[in-house]
């Protein structure tokens, strides 16, 4: 059979086939063989510039992130995560469903890295592979909705993201969010185009995929399903997909509602909470700066960008259109109706899942720009280096230490606190916090203590503390004054012991205070009474952990 080929298409479409009926995002790399010719006896190997576009960049975001995956300072969430995953399966799955909320998936790709023998970096990794892999379907995505360059170009300016390079490191697993987000789109528009019932039924497993992959994801779910009622196609196909994921979902439902119960939804650090039409918006400009750059004037044209890609998208694919309005529009809604008495933020993060498609908006118009061909196509890839820098430069001003790290003497100290306690430690220790000096410890030595009390929640505070075995162990503290929620961060913390300062071993390694009782604390009543001395220390070095944490306890003492 002779092919047709065409090799004047626009970049993605470079010896696209003509005539057959392979689909642009689903041609991959063809390998075909060509009729013989007189002269030569080949097979011709042409590769599908798409995915050679594609791979450049996945390949380029792969670098970089793996630059950066030991760059990023230990973080208490992720050793939250590790402790979490130390417990049996059972143990793992009760914690999150039942006591603490949250993201199932997270916490049990942890509990695999745990039982493979690994610590933060094969916990990272793994957060890392989810990212990479997001790349293609990040173009893909852009492909089914728009075109094929603008599925390329759009990957590079998610990839180029502050949202995206934090979260391809950081071991909270934002990225298996995203990753399984951009599975559930695809996975609904060819499910509709389709029409299989199998094509259904993968994207109903996507679904619970992504319900189990973050609490925020009940709102991507609910804009999907706005989409599928507007669009008034499939109907009965989508809803019997959508009865059975709302049943087999319980136990993320759950898990859900725990989380609820222990923190409610707000804006801002103080500031006015959401529940009003402004500060949603504040909210979600915001978000769109940490997509792209916070720069006021630059936020401000990547804004007015993303309008023109939005008017070209209706234009040309008024379903995708509608897709992307779903996507905005009722997390907009959702946060508009929130509880206003609050604790706890939202941030852009939380809405990872739009990364893809405001990318896709910002990448229509380049790739009509560049297609008037000459200068114009030369300007709009100097615009597209210019846009992903002024990414990069907004992530480094956010976020310095993501590409700086700490200093190489607080390292050397974090390790060396670490080896203190891991070397002179006991089983029934009870540690306050998943302070990283704990979860180097804990990778020095994995017979370290798993008994934490976590931080900055009173209830869980209490309830953790009523499950610990009596009598209680030594208790162990540690205050660190580079932490950047104090008011001053320090590379040097004052050697200053509780009273009576005889009670206590009180060690100091650059910014970091460790204390640890002498004797065990034996009951609860007498763990919150030292522990509760101990914070008053920390208040008058000046750390914000102190402050919290005292709070905490004193708001537990009547639960226990």
């Amino acid at each position: 059979m002779r092919l047709k080929t065409s090799k004047t298409c626009p970049f993605g479409h470079l010896y696209s086939y003509v005539g057959t009926r392979m689909k642009d995002a689903s041609s991959g790399i063809g390998v075909e063989r060509l009729e013989r010719e007189p002269l030569f006896d080949v097979v011709a190997v042409k590769l599908d510039a798409f995915w050679v576009a594609t791979s450049t960049v996945t390949a380029a975001v792969a670098g970089v992130l793996g630059w950066l995956l030991r760059t990023w300072p230990p973080h208490e969430d992720e050793a939250l995560a590790l402790f979490v995953g130390r417990g049996s399966l059972g143990h793992v799955l009760h914690t999150v469903v039942a006591e603490r909320g949250g993201a199932p998936l997270h916490f049990l790709l942890a509990w695999m890295v745990v039982h493979v023998g690994g610590g933060l970096i094969v916990l990272r990794v793994v957060s890392l592979l989810f990212a990479v892999a997001s790349v293609p379907l990040i173009a893909m995505l852009g492909a089914r909705l728009a075109d094929r360059p603008t599925g390329v170009v759009a990957s590079a300016l998610a990839g180029g993201s502050w949202v995206f390079l934090f979260h391809g490191i950081f071991g909270r697993m934002y990225s298996l969010f995203l990753f399984t987000s951009l599975l559930s789109l695809l996975a609904l528009l060819t499910a509709l185009d389709n029409g299989r019932p199998r094509r259904f039924a993968a994207w109903g497993l996507s679904l619970l995929v992504v319900l189990g992959s973050h609490p925020y994801a009940v709102l991507l779910v609910a804009a999907e399903v706005l989409f599928v009622l507007l669009r008034r196609r499939q109907l009965r196909p989508a809803l019997v997909t959508l009865a059975a994921v709302a049943v087999a979902a319980v136990p993320f439902w759950w898990a859900d509602v725990v989380l609820r119960n222990r923190f409610e939804v707000g804006i801002g650090g103080g500031g006015r909470r959401l529940g009003s039409p402004q500060s949603v918006l504040r909210y979600l400009w915001s978000v769109a700066g940490d997509f792209s750059s916070h720069e006021h004037v630059w936020s401000l044209c990547l804004l007015g960008l993303a309008a023109v890609g939005a008017l070209l998208l209706v234009r040309r694919n008024r379903d995708g259109a509608l897709l992307i309005a779903c996507v905005i529009v009722v997390p907009a809604v959702a946060f508009m109706l929130a509880t206003l008495r609050s604790t706890t933020s939202p941030e852009a993060r939380h809405l990872i899942f739009a990364l893809p498609l405001y990318s896709i908006l910002l990448a229509l118009p380049l790739v009509a720009f560049a297609r008037l061909g000459g200068a114009a196509a030369a300007v709009a890839g100097v615009a597209l280096v210019v846009i992903v820098v002024g990414e990069v430069r907004w992530a480094h001003e956010k976020t310095p230490q993501l590409f700086d790290g700490n200093p190489a003497s607080q390292v050397r100290t974090r390790d060396a606190a670490a080896t203190w306690l891991s070397s002179t430690a006991r089983s029934d220790d009870v540690l306050l916090g998943y302070e990283p000096v704990f979860l180097r410890a804990w990778e020095q030595n994995r017979s370290f203590s798993d008994t934490v009390l976590p931080r900055a929640d009173p209830a869980l505070f209490a309830d953790a503390l009523k499950h610990v075995r009596l009598p209680l162990g030594r208790g162990i503290w540690v205050f660190d004054a580079s932490d950047t929620t104090n008011v001053r961060q320090r590379q040097t913390i004052p050697l200053v012991s509780p009273q009576p300062a005889a009670a206590f071993e009180t060690r100091v390694y650059g910014p970091y205070l460790v204390i640890r009782s002498r004797a065990p604390l034996l009951t609860r009543a007498r763990y919150v009474a030292v522990a509760e001395r101990v914070m008053r220390v920390g208040q008058t070095l000046n750390i914000n952990d102190a402050d919290v944490n005292l709070q905490t306890m004193r708001q537990a003492e009547s639960r226990l």
